[in-house]
């Protein structure tokens, strides 16, 4: 029996249908009026570049739109909460990384949704686009496929490679937690915590927990069987450096007086009697999607909670949109040849610290709200706070220029987030901003 269609189900269909079809398109950025425009821009005329391309291959960033050009990658293994839906479904997704990218940051990219399942002749199969880019984006790939193909382009390519459904994660992860932590007068180091999920997202964020200060020995990692421990058998070599001395099985057992639960894994999982046993003043990031592992109606049996999770029509949203965008926008600024720790934890640290800046009337519109003040209900800025791009993209630049993979030199600090705001809106809007 088919599941009968929601109101935003149907909305959402319109709005993909509309002409012209999905989300995203290709437009012109040079003039072709005259005879004298084709010449230009076609045969005679390009062949110019083209050998000054062939001679000195960095020169393309400076005669095509590589430089501002992001690939992003999918082969539609494990897609949102829709899982190993194949490669043609899971375009309107990669679309929307698009149109983020786009919107959000300035960043023009091409989805690719690749009919491969062989990691290695995925591997090979991006490598040989690379050179029409200047960063690749891997979206929705299967673990442990994705670890090994990230970590493959990392080593090959010369340009920036970001698995966001690890890294876009992992940033806003590690941005909830330092405000959580500042909201609940704890600190990280001091934060006994326990991650649920080892996929790439978890392995990410647990990760990006141990880098912020979080103590080795005070992070438990669970899958679905339990609790990740060094004397389990055939340990995958992903979850070995996670895996805990300590003498627990179960996740009721790691939960007891823990101050932090990262949830990536599956709804409902959090239970209201595991919720009790959490210390004073707990964190809890319930990520699953659409269900998030603590119900918002159990969440409400602790009033001093800090409570986040993946969807939209709740508080303190955790959305890789907040990092992804704008990592991209810096990387390419700078022509960064990777995206580093660093850069991740700059990212992170901006991000975290907007949201405890006064909010614009604008937003407020934007969000049909009367206020959003920094605290439990409002942890992280919204998704669509234009301050973001003018908070995170420089504060990532100066990462990648202070870890010496930048290529190109940061341009003055004022003057780049000034440049970075007029690119998406007009001079009056920018003033108000």
């Amino acid at each position: 029996m088919k599941t009968p269609l929601s109101d935003l189900d149907r909305e959402a269909l319109d709005y993909h249908a509309a002409a012209p079809c999905g989300k995203i398109g290709i437009r012109p950025t040079k003039p072709l009026r005259t005879p004298a425009d084709l010449a230009r821009a076609y045969s005679p005329g390009v062949a110019a570049p083209c050998r000054a391309i062939a001679a000195h291959p960095d020169e393309s960033y400076r005669y095509t739109a590589r430089g501002n050009l992001v690939a992003v990658v999918s082969d539609g293994s494990a897609v949102l909460g829709l899982g190993d839906i194949g490669a043609a479904a899971a375009k309107p997704v990669m679309e929307g990384k698009c149109l983020l990218l786009r919107v959000l940051a300035g960043v023009d990219a091409f989805d690719l949704e690749i009919d491969e399942r062989d990691p290695e002749a995925l591997v090979r199969t991006i490598r040989s686009l690379a050179p029409g880019f200047g960063a690749i984006l891997l979206e929705d790939i299967r673990s442990p496929d994705c670890f090994r193909i990230e970590a493959a382009l990392r080593e090959t390519l010369p340009i920036p490679v970001l698995h966001d459904d690890q890294h876009g994660t992992a940033v806003v992860v590690a941005a909830a937690v330092l405000n959580a932590a500042k909201i609940v007068g704890k600190r990280i180091d001091e934060l006994c915590a326990v991650v649920s999920g080892a996929g790439a997202a978890a392995i990410a964020s647990a990760r990006m927990l141990l880098r912020m200060g979080l103590r080795s020995d005070r992070l438990v990692l669970c899958d679905s069987l339990g609790v990740i421990t060094r004397d389990r058998p055939l340990l995958p070599d992903y979850k070995r450096p996670f895996a805990t001395s300590r003498r627990l099985s179960t996740l009721a057992e790691a939960i007891e007086g823990a101050d932090l639960f990262v949830g990536l894994s599956r709804g409902g999982l959090l239970t209201p009697d595991l919720l009790r046993r959490m210390a004073p003043s707990p964190v809890v990031l319930a990520l699953a999607n659409p269900d998030p592992e603590l119900r918002p109606a159990d969440a409400a049996l602790r009033p001093d909670l800090v409570y986040a999770t993946g969807r939209s029509d709740l508080p303190n949203q955790v959305n890789n949109a907040l990092g992804m965008p704008f990592l991209f926008r810096a990387a390419l600024d700078v022509r960064a040849s990777e995206i580093n720790d660093a850069m991740l934890l700059a990212a992170a640290e901006a991000i975290a610290a907007l949201a405890e800046q006064p909010v614009p009337n604008e937003v407020l519109r934007t969000y049909n709200v009367a206020s959003l003040r920094f605290g439990r209900d409002y942890l992280l800025p919204k998704v669509l706070d234009p301050r973001l791009l003018a908070a995170v993209a420089p504060a990532v630049a100066e990462a990648a220029v202070r870890t010496g993979v930048a290529r190109r030199p940061l341009p003055d600090p004022v003057r780049y987030r000034e440049e970075l705001t007029g690119r998406l809106f007009p001079k009056t809007r920018a003033a108000t901003l």
